[in-house]
């Protein structure tokens, strides 16, 4: 098989104008008539500042919070997976996606949170909908979020394992985070200067991190950050749980604030070297396997591709963002725009890169490294009679210092060696490929370390409010004990997960039930729109949800059908059968309740924040 030449930066370059013009025209629209944001109403983090969970932050802070905690793995991880299928298939889906679905998905979810007083989605559900809807919901988030943490989590551990520089790099971001949030809202009053001044201050040491962490991964140190799988699992749940309990201005915001930079550092970077490099697609816009039987992902394009590119296009994760922390912390309601749609763009930017950086490659090299080494040596010479001929995988595998690259799947890798290929390959960078390569896998982990301290804050939020119907004083998010017992709750399911798991297990797990919450969540959206008396807008979100949930049952029964059950991975059938069953409640229930507010006429209660006076 052979392709075209395609240089892949008029193709960026289109990306991004599609992008400005959503941003600028459609999230306006849906900021000004279907939202109606107004400065005047009482955000949560005004009505409840207690100086912890609920506090006015600064809307470039908070975007740096919410664009770190919203970008996971799957923005990198999940277009590299993608490209088996060509990259057309998951460009297409990324842009349409994102513009129409995801961007709007976000916004709304936060607006809605906020408007609820800063609750959680399965509270808003029980509130717009109906108890019961509610209630399959709750339990539909909580299976939801623990499979995802384990997805998230398990990706960031084999990226740590065994590699001193990548965990000496991320453990520097905790302290120097600590420090941020010390420097800026209590030694200097959360001022703007004083937010410009811890900024610096942090970019300057996560520099330093990066720098040392070589040095420290080639000295008599290195031992003492070399740590197995199961280590590395242990101290990841260890941070999740403080990161949930402290005050969400020590850590969590300052953290995930220096690591957004970082991030967009790096997404630039990315950016320039793709400018300079002009890389063409050496994958071609489609490949046989959309026809099914891939090495990669076993199914055919429709509905596999929807499933594996998730977070970049529409991702049920970020509702719980956008209904956790977030909402608690937005200063203003207009800063809902950028945060909620905004950041969500961005993400999907990041979904594109990583396309390019993984297509970017010879297709024999991106396959090798993607398909375990018993079943690529099965596949080798198709792929040789497709076209997929060229290879350069031994001197790539030199040059980046490893001792092998072949079989090493799950995306992460692939895409740190296309993001090398790129950096090494603009003027003078040629001999850095081992920096870069190293450089991308602290990257990737930094990207996804972030979605796990703010999902295990949701979860503890979550597990409160379900615990308050046991014991009232659990709903209080300032009484420690409930705090410390919720945040045990929340971390030890996704722990024993990843102890148990591995990504094949894993991974397509966290795929359905990504975009099964977005299902759930568009659901409860549509319900708050016609709610609030604004039917004649519910279009912007029941579009979206109708395509997701067709996707989401046939890709559900094809994986329970072909996959699932043929491999005996029970667990995993019967969460995805349950996710299926709860995902038909809500639908159901959801209809019911527009049928009663829009046709009958029945009265709601809108869901309004209160109106300042002055």
């Amino acid at each position: 098989m052979t392709s075209l030449t395609i240089n892949a930066v008029p193709i960026l370059i289109a990306v991004l104008c599609i992008y400005a013009i959503a941003y600028r025209y459609y999230s306006a629209f849906i900021a000004a008539k279907v939202l109606a944001l107004d400065d005047s109403r009482i955000t949560p983090a005004h009505q409840f500042n207690d100086g912890n969970n609920y506090a006015p932050t600064n809307k470039y802070v908070l975007w740096g919070h919410h664009f770190a905690a919203i970008s996971g793995p799957g923005p990198l991880i999940g277009p590299v997976l993608a490209a088996q299928f060509g990259y057309l298939p998951g460009l297409i889906w990324l842009v349409v996606g994102v513009v129409l679905g995801g961007a709007v998905h976000d916004f709304i979810v936060l607006v809605a949170s906020m408007r609820s007083g800063g609750k959680s989605l399965a509270e808003i559900a029980r509130r717009e909908i109906d108890r019961v809807t509610g209630t399959v919901a709750t339990i539909a988030i909580l299976i939801i979020l623990i499979v995802a943490l384990a997805g998230v989590g398990l990706a960031v551990i084999n990226a740590l394992a065994e590699s001193p520089w990548g965990l000496f790099t991320i453990a520097m971001t905790i302290p120097i985070a600590l420090l941020m949030g010390m420097y800026m809202f209590r030694w200097r009053g959360g001022t703007d200067r004083a937010i410009k001044e811890g900024t610096i201050i942090g970019v300057i040491l996560l520099v330093l991190a990066v720098v040392f962490g070589e040095v420290v991964q080639n000295s008599s140190f290195a031992h003492y950050f070399r740590y197995d799988k199961t280590a590395i699992t242990l101290m990841v749940a260890a941070y999740g749980f403080v990161a949930s309990v402290l005050p969400v201005w020590l850590l969590l915001a300052p953290r995930d604030y220096l690591s957004s930079y970082m991030k967009l550092g790096s997404i630039a970077f990315l950016a320039i070297g793709i400018f300079a490099v002009m890389p063409t697609f050496k994958m071609p816009a489609t490949t046989v396997f959309v026809n099914g039987g891939g090495p990669i992902i076993p199914g055919k394009v429709f509905p596999f591709v929807f499933i594996t590119i998730a977070c970049g296009a529409i991702s049920g994760f970020h509702a719980l963002i956008s209904s956790g922390t977030t909402p608690k912390l937005i200063d203003k309601e207009t800063h809902a725009r950028p945060i909620g749609y905004g950041a969500m763009l961005c993400e999907s930017i990041v979904g594109v890169m990583a396309l390019i950086a993984a297509s970017s490659m010879f297709p024999h090299d991106y396959f090798q490294i993607n398909v375990p080494v018993e079943a690529f040596a099965k596949i080798d010479a198709s792929l040789r009679a497709m076209g997929f001929d060229q290879s350069n995988l031994a001197a790539l595998t030199q040059a980046v210092g490893e001792t092998q690259l072949a079989g090493r799947t799950g995306g992460a890798v692939s895409l740190a060696v296309g993001m090398a290929q790129i950096f090494s390959a603009i003027p003078g960078m040629s001999h850095l490929m081992s920096y870069w390569y190293h450089f991308a896998i602290m990257f990737e982990a930094l990207f996804i370390l972030t979605t796990v301290d703010a999902g295990t804050r949701v979860a503890r939020f979550m597990m409160q409010e379900i615990l308050g119907n046991v014991h009232k004083k659990f709903t209080r998010t300032d009484w420690l004990p409930g705090a410390i017992l919720a945040s045990v709750l929340a971390v030890a399911p996704w722990t024993y997960m990843i102890l148990k798991g591995s990504i094949a297990t894993i991974w397509p797990l966290f795929g359905m039930a990504n975009q099964m919450l977005a299902c759930v969540a568009l659901c409860i959206c549509t319900t708050f729109l016609i709610n609030n008396g604004k039917v004649r807008y519910a279009w912007v979100t029941i579009l979206p949800l109708s395509f997701i949930a067709i996707i989401e049952m046939t890709a559900g029964y094809q994986n329970i059908a072909n996959n699932y059950w043929p491999k005996q991975l029970y667990l995993n059938t019967g969460i995805t059968a349950c996710l299926m069953v709860g995902l038909v409640i809500v639908i159901a229930g959801s209809i019911r309740k527009w049928h009663r507010v829009a046709i009958k006429g029945e009265p709601h209660q809108p869901t309004m924040m209160p109106v300042t006076t002055d």
